[in-house]
């Protein structure tokens, strides 16, 4: 049976939505693969978000070295994507990466996943990498969600894109 990777940015999301999707969806753990697990947003910071997912049933845990380094997001907001991927290959390569992304994909073959970090859109997030990397080493499918702003209560619309 092949298992499902899910990844979610929260850009422009508030917390309640998110939530209701990652429910909706069956995720039994969130995996925050953000370097610095602290936010603006209200709800998405390490503990206020770990919180909020416990009271839901959902699992939290935090992966800094799956994390996009500095350099690597000072080169995105440049816009230079070749140096961002050169430094997140170089960083998600480091032995410290390699055995969070082990304990990743393990955390994920038992447990409904999904891999957070900001960004709205997949293909301008390092969590693409890292969904992709596991699924050449598990064969996942790799489903990336979007929150629905207006995701009512009890409604079950989501917004889902293959990768």
């Amino acid at each position: 049976m092949r298992r499902i990777i899910y990844t979610i940015g929260y850009e422009g999301a508030e917390i309640a939505p998110f939530l209701r999707t990652l429910q909706a969806c069956g995720i039994e753990r969130l995996i925050d693969i953000r370097d610095v697990p602290v936010s603006r947003k209200p709800g998405f910071s390490k503990g206020s978000l770990s919180a909020a997912l416990g009271a839901q049933g959902i699992s939290y845990s935090h992966f800094k070295p799956l994390g996009d380094p500095k350099a690597g997001r000072d080169a995105m907001r440049r816009g230079d994507y070749p140096a961002f991927l050169e430094i997140y290959y170089a960083h998600l390569a480091l032995e410290a990466g390699q055995r969070a992304l082990q304990e990743a994909i393990e955390m994920a073959c038992s447990e409904s996943s999904v891999l957070l970090c900001f960004e709205r859109t997949p293909n301008e997030c390092h969590r693409t990498i890292v969904a992709n990397e596991m699924q050449k080493r598990e064969n996942f499918e790799v489903r990336n969600l979007g929150v629905n702003k207006n995701f009512a209560v009890g409604s079950t619309r989501l917004t889902t894109a293959q990768a």
